[in-house]
Protein backbone atom coordinates (compact mmCIF):
# COMPACT_ATOMS: atom_id res chain seq x y z
CA UNK A 1 0.00 0.00 0.00
CA UNK A 2 1.71 3.21 -0.95
CA UNK A 3 2.58 6.01 1.78
CA UNK A 4 -0.10 8.97 1.77
CA UNK A 5 1.78 12.22 0.95
CA UNK A 6 0.99 14.64 4.48
CA UNK A 7 0.01 18.02 3.52
CA UNK A 8 1.90 20.37 5.95
CA UNK A 9 1.16 24.02 6.32
CA UNK A 10 3.15 26.02 4.94
CA UNK A 11 3.32 28.09 7.38
CA UNK A 12 4.05 26.74 10.59
CA UNK A 13 7.25 24.36 8.23
CA UNK A 14 10.68 25.61 9.22
CA UNK A 15 13.53 25.34 6.68
CA UNK A 16 17.02 24.82 8.00
CA UNK A 17 18.76 24.47 4.47
CA UNK A 18 18.63 27.37 2.48
CA UNK A 19 19.38 25.04 -0.62
CA UNK A 20 15.65 23.78 0.41
CA UNK A 21 14.15 27.48 1.25
CA UNK A 22 15.52 28.30 -2.55
CA UNK A 23 13.35 25.41 -3.95
CA UNK A 24 9.98 27.12 -2.70
CA UNK A 25 10.71 30.58 -2.19
CA UNK A 26 6.99 31.66 -2.10
CA UNK A 27 6.81 28.91 0.35
CA UNK A 28 9.02 30.05 3.09
CA UNK A 29 7.81 31.31 6.06
CA UNK A 30 10.15 30.26 8.77
CA UNK A 31 13.52 30.23 8.09
CA UNK A 32 16.12 28.86 11.48
CA UNK A 33 19.49 29.27 10.07
CA UNK A 34 21.46 29.53 13.71
CA UNK A 35 24.39 27.70 14.14
CA UNK A 36 25.16 27.87 9.98
CA UNK A 37 28.58 29.33 10.32
CA UNK A 38 27.29 32.73 8.27
CA UNK A 39 29.80 35.39 7.99
CA UNK A 40 27.76 37.11 5.79
CA UNK A 41 24.11 37.69 4.95
CA UNK A 42 22.83 35.47 2.28
CA UNK A 43 21.36 37.53 -0.09
CA UNK A 44 18.90 34.75 -1.15
CA UNK A 45 16.75 35.02 2.14
CA UNK A 46 15.88 38.94 0.61
CA UNK A 47 13.50 36.90 -2.18
CA UNK A 48 11.79 34.94 0.78
CA UNK A 49 9.05 37.69 0.80
CA UNK A 50 6.54 35.64 3.04
CA UNK A 51 8.59 34.83 5.62
CA UNK A 52 7.26 35.70 8.98
CA UNK A 53 10.49 33.89 11.26
CA UNK A 54 13.95 34.41 10.46
CA UNK A 55 16.43 33.10 13.24
CA UNK A 56 20.31 33.95 12.17
CA UNK A 57 21.17 33.49 15.80
CA UNK A 58 25.08 31.89 16.74
CA UNK A 59 26.21 33.01 13.92
CA UNK A 60 29.29 35.56 12.37
CA UNK A 61 27.47 38.00 10.88
CA UNK A 62 28.91 41.40 10.95
CA UNK A 63 26.22 43.68 8.90
CA UNK A 64 23.27 43.09 7.67
CA UNK A 65 21.74 44.55 4.68
CA UNK A 66 19.33 47.19 3.78
CA UNK A 67 16.70 44.73 2.28
CA UNK A 68 16.00 43.66 5.29
CA UNK A 69 13.05 46.41 5.46
CA UNK A 70 11.61 44.42 2.25
CA UNK A 71 10.70 41.57 4.73
CA UNK A 72 7.77 43.38 5.62
CA UNK A 73 6.10 40.24 7.40
CA UNK A 74 8.44 39.04 9.49
CA UNK A 75 6.90 38.97 13.50
CA UNK A 76 10.07 37.16 14.47
CA UNK A 77 13.97 38.30 13.71
CA UNK A 78 16.35 36.68 15.74
CA UNK A 79 20.06 37.91 15.25
CA UNK A 80 21.85 37.45 18.57
CA UNK A 81 25.05 35.76 19.08
CA UNK A 82 26.70 37.70 15.78
CA UNK A 83 29.28 40.04 15.04
CA UNK A 84 26.71 43.07 14.69
CA UNK A 85 28.42 46.86 15.35
CA UNK A 86 25.20 48.59 13.63
CA UNK A 87 21.43 47.87 12.34
CA UNK A 88 20.57 49.36 8.98
CA UNK A 89 17.95 52.30 9.26
CA UNK A 90 15.66 50.01 7.15
CA UNK A 91 14.86 47.77 9.70
CA UNK A 92 12.28 50.22 11.35
CA UNK A 93 10.39 49.60 7.90
CA UNK A 94 9.51 46.05 10.05
CA UNK A 95 6.12 47.05 10.91
CA UNK A 96 5.01 43.23 11.74
CA UNK A 97 7.72 42.69 13.84
CA UNK A 98 7.01 41.41 17.54
CA UNK A 99 10.11 39.93 18.54
CA UNK A 100 13.49 41.48 17.83
CA UNK A 101 16.65 39.26 19.23
CA UNK A 102 20.05 41.19 18.86
CA UNK A 103 21.64 39.88 22.47
CA UNK A 104 25.42 39.03 21.56
CA UNK A 105 26.49 41.47 19.50
CA UNK A 106 28.92 44.07 19.86
CA UNK A 107 25.69 46.74 18.55
CA UNK A 108 27.01 50.56 19.60
CA UNK A 109 24.02 52.35 18.42
CA UNK A 110 20.25 51.73 17.21
CA UNK A 111 18.87 53.48 14.31
CA UNK A 112 16.50 56.07 14.96
CA UNK A 113 14.03 54.33 12.86
CA UNK A 114 13.88 51.68 15.29
CA UNK A 115 10.56 54.11 16.02
CA UNK A 116 9.06 52.10 13.22
CA UNK A 117 8.53 48.92 14.90
CA UNK A 118 4.77 49.41 15.83
CA UNK A 119 3.95 45.81 16.45
CA UNK A 120 7.28 45.37 19.02
CA UNK A 121 6.93 43.41 22.14
CA UNK A 122 10.04 41.73 22.88
CA UNK A 123 13.38 43.42 22.17
CA UNK A 124 16.42 41.50 23.56
CA UNK A 125 19.58 43.91 23.54
CA UNK A 126 21.30 42.45 26.62
CA UNK A 127 25.69 42.07 26.06
CA UNK A 128 25.81 44.70 23.59
CA UNK A 129 28.54 47.53 23.06
CA UNK A 130 25.30 50.27 23.17
CA UNK A 131 26.37 53.36 24.82
CA UNK A 132 22.86 54.59 25.12
CA UNK A 133 19.37 54.34 23.43
CA UNK A 134 17.57 56.48 21.42
CA UNK A 135 14.24 58.40 22.04
CA UNK A 136 12.74 57.27 19.92
CA UNK A 137 12.18 54.00 21.98
CA UNK A 138 9.25 55.76 23.62
CA UNK A 139 7.45 55.03 20.17
CA UNK A 140 7.32 51.40 21.07
CA UNK A 141 4.17 51.32 22.39
CA UNK A 142 3.38 47.80 22.18
CA UNK A 143 6.76 46.65 24.14
CA UNK A 144 6.06 44.25 27.07
CA UNK A 145 9.83 43.65 27.41
CA UNK A 146 13.25 45.63 27.16
CA UNK A 147 16.29 43.42 27.92
CA UNK A 148 19.61 45.51 28.04
CA UNK A 149 21.11 43.68 31.26
CA UNK A 150 24.68 43.39 30.82
CA UNK A 151 25.08 46.52 29.29
CA UNK A 152 26.96 49.09 31.48
CA UNK A 153 25.03 52.34 31.93
CA UNK A 154 25.31 55.16 34.51
CA UNK A 155 22.60 55.66 36.96
CA UNK A 156 21.52 58.82 34.93
CA UNK A 157 20.83 56.52 31.77
CA UNK A 158 19.31 54.12 33.26
CA UNK A 159 16.35 56.73 34.44
CA UNK A 160 16.30 58.25 31.08
CA UNK A 161 15.42 55.05 29.28
CA UNK A 162 13.22 53.88 32.51
CA UNK A 163 11.29 57.38 32.01
CA UNK A 164 11.28 57.30 27.90
CA UNK A 165 10.04 53.39 27.54
CA UNK A 166 6.12 52.65 27.94
CA UNK A 167 4.95 52.63 31.55
CA UNK A 168 3.63 48.98 30.86
CA UNK A 169 6.90 47.33 29.98
CA UNK A 170 8.92 45.34 31.74
CA UNK A 171 12.91 46.99 31.75
CA UNK A 172 15.65 44.75 32.50
CA UNK A 173 19.15 46.05 33.24
CA UNK A 174 22.36 45.63 35.14
CA UNK A 175 23.17 47.69 38.41
CA UNK A 176 24.46 51.19 37.35
CA UNK A 177 27.66 51.88 36.70
CA UNK A 178 29.48 55.09 37.69
CA UNK A 179 32.31 54.66 35.51
CA UNK A 180 33.81 57.51 34.07
CA UNK A 181 34.84 57.54 30.26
Amino acid sequence: MAQEIVNIDDSIYIYRSLKEASLHPEKVFRLHLNKAKLDSFPPEILTFTNLTDLDLSKNRLEEIPPGIGNLVNLKRLNLANNKLVHLPPEIGRLKNLEFLGLNRNVLEDLPSTISGLQSLEVFELWDNELQDVPDEISELSNLKVLELRGILFTPEQMQRIDSLVVKSARVLMSPGCDCKN
